[in-house]
């Protein structure tokens, strides 16, 4: 039995003196947060006096509403380099989709980029109307309207077949 007491008084004295440097810091710890819970207090027997200095200064006070965690309002969202991503469509001579009825600004081909990306997809499958070239006028091209679910799987099937004939 005595090598097992000697064997825990040993695992003991080294949890002790592992444990001394956690010890201190969270002593420490306690010791702040006396000192937040005194600065505390403070800020908020001197709140009314703030909510009544602020307008003579100019400074708005928040009414205790508080954000919660999480990504910050849009507005407070820093942006890297000062732009947006993607491609704003140009506003000076800024030409309409090629689309008629679309009104949207042209950004590729002649094509708004909703109907550029059907024509990107058109013309994948092999399925791209003659009416749909590149760069055309603006309200000038027919819209194409696909089909979905079934039809739009059987579409795709016969455009492979009649594409892999030529």
């Amino acid at each position: 039995m005595s090598v097992d007491k000697a064997f825990r008084e040993m695992i003991r004295n080294e949890i002790e003196v592992q444990l001394k440097p956690l010890r201190a810091v969270i002593s420490r710890l306690e010791a702040g947060t006396t000192d937040l819970d005194a600065l505390r207090d403070v800020a908020e027997r001197l709140a009314p006096v703030a909510a009544a200095m602020a307008p003579l200064f100019g400074a708005q006070v928040s009414k205790g509403a508080k954000r919660g965690p999480g990504r910050p309002a849009k507005a407070a969202q820093p942006v890297a380099g000062g732009k947006r991503r993607g491609r704003k469509p140009a506003n000076d001579g800024a030409r309409e989709c090629a689309i008629i009825d679309c009104g949207s600004p042209s950004r590729t081909k002649g094509y708004c980029a909703a109907h550029y990306q059907k024509l990107r997809m058109l013309t994948k499958t092999n399925r791209r109307p003659a009416a749909w070239v590149d760069y055309a006028p603006p309200n000038s091209v027919e819209d194409v309207k696909l089909p979905r679910g079934r039809a739009a799987a059987k579409a795709l099937a016969q455009a492979a077949q009649g594409g892999s004939s030529t």
